[in-house]
């Protein structure tokens, strides 16, 4: 059983998650998409709406489902004109075969796979596509590997590169892979913004969360490519798996 105590942290932060959170490279969606034209897309633990976003500009149908209360009425805020249904991973709130794909933006990690499984293929149509897809902050480069020691970012997507989901369960091909680069330009502002919205900091104690902050301004102000910047370009590997419905 998965613990969801730091996965349903996030609604705190709604506000500056849909903020500071990453988006997903245009291409890493078509990919997970590829072969569907136009569909009716599942976007399941959608929180704020970010990939929901990314889906509705590349003209697809989107239900997102997501079970923080206040995520969703970001969401709903974020995204004129679409409304999540409360719901969960383990218990979509839709009938059997009514989607052509299933996406989970930085989420699956999250999810009680077993029942989620079984729950993501009675919602797809046979063929349809189910698409986990990770933002991961690339730590070969040295100041974000020492960004992610000082936040305790612990990316449990990391161990997805060495194949921690081979599968996911029998009603589903194959898994399929496919790995896109991007990075988001933040000021040092928005760095501790985003830093803010991750889910060690708001479970933190005041202390943990007073030592990150004073961490994070030695790094800015001692780190060869980070001091005096007004901007930073935080690099992003965007990693994407993909399975069809038996």
């Amino acid at each position: 059983m998965v613990d969801h105590t730091h996965a349903l942290s996030f609604g705190a932060a709604a506000s500056d998650y849909d903020r500071f959170r990453p988006r997903y490279p245009e291409a890493a969606v078509r990919w997970a998409l590829d072969g569907l034209g136009t569909a009716r897309v599942v976007d399941l633990a959608a929180g704020t709406g970010i990939l929901t976003r990314a889906l509705l500009d590349l003209g697809h149908e989107v239900v997102p489902v997501e079970p923080d209360p206040e995520m969703r009425a970001q969401l709903a805020e974020s995204t004129p004109g679409t409304t999540a249904l409360a719901g969960s991973a383990e218990s979509v709130p839709l009938p059997d075969s009514t989607a052509d794909a299933v996406l989970a933006g930085t989420a699956y990690h999250w999810f009680d796979r077993e029942p989620a499984h079984t729950e993501i293929a009675r919602v797809l149509r046979p063929g349809g596509i189910f698409a986990p897809i990770w933002n991961i902050r690339d730590g070969s480069v040295d100041w974000v590997a020492e960004l992610g020691r000082i936040a305790h970012f612990g990316d449990k997507s990391a161990s997805l590169v060495i194949g921690e989901y081979a599968d996911f369960g029998p009603a589903f091909d194959a898994v399929e892979t496919r790995e896109f680069t991007h990075h988001t330009t933040l000021t040092p502002d928005e760095l501790f913004g985003m830093i803010r919205t991750r889910s060690y900091w708001l479970t933190a104690s005041t202390d943990d969360q007073q030592r990150v902050q004073r961490e994070l301004a030695e790094l800015l102000d001692s780190h060869p490519a980070l001091v005096g910047r007004e901007t930073i370009e935080l690099p992003y590997r965007t990693l994407v798996l993909r399975a069809r419905r038996r």
